[in-house]
């Protein structure tokens, strides 16, 4: 598939279903994109689409079975993207998060193969039920605790609010686990 450059073409690649629960399109929304009007597309459909599958079928979709449903916070981000949040950040502008393109490769940029020429894919997600069922301080670790026993996951790192957190595949996972939210720091260090 080529990368798309028309409403048809993006239509198609947002139809693309990559698990039972989950299509394309749900993974390519971004505050960032629609606020400074970038186009939020891979370069390498087919590329996102292999990775963003695994990271449905391996582990949004056992998420959601477990703990039901899985809101999309940001996950797919294009290199161009990514650089103009990376450097909206590095500048101080609020709100913006984006690491580098090079942090971000097998990341968040599903179509960027990281610097050991490896691909992956990686959601900021929320469970809205878990949260609902488990805002005391530190809770967030019954869930990572549960994902790292029952899922391939690569890495985790949480949030406070909501106890969002970002998932990741990856084809060599490094099976660790960090918080900003408290208690703050590493529960699993992992691989890497």
């Amino acid at each position: 598939m080529r990368t798309p450059k028309t409403v048809e073409a993006l239509t198609k690649l947002g139809r693309v279903r990559l698990s039972k629960s989950f299509f394309m399109r749900d993974f390519l929304y971004s505050e960032i994109a629609a606020v400074h009007g970038i186009l939020n597309v891979p370069d390498d459909p087919d590329l996102a689409i292999r990775v963003g599958t695994r990271l449905c079928e391996d582990l949004l979709e056992p998420l959601q079975e477990e703990w039901g449903r899985v809101a999309i916070r940001s996950a797919y981000r294009s290199a161009e993207l990514n650089a103009f949040g990376n450097r909206m950040q590095k500048e101080g502008s609020s709100g913006y998060t984006c690491a580098s393109n090079t942090a971000n490769a097998a990341g968040h940029i599903w179509d960027l193969r990281d610097a050991d020429g490896l691909t992956g894919a990686r959601a900021c997600v929320v469970l809205p039920h878990f949260w609902d069922q488990h805002q005391a301080p530190g809770e967030w670790q019954i869930l990572a605790r549960w994902i790292h026993e029952n899922l391939p996951y690569s890495a985790l790192q949480f949030f406070p609010t909501y106890w969002a957190f970002n998932i990741s595949w990856h084809e060599r996972p490094k099976r660790q686990i960090h918080s900003y939210a408290d208690p703050k720091g590493w529960l699993v260090r992992g691989i890497g």
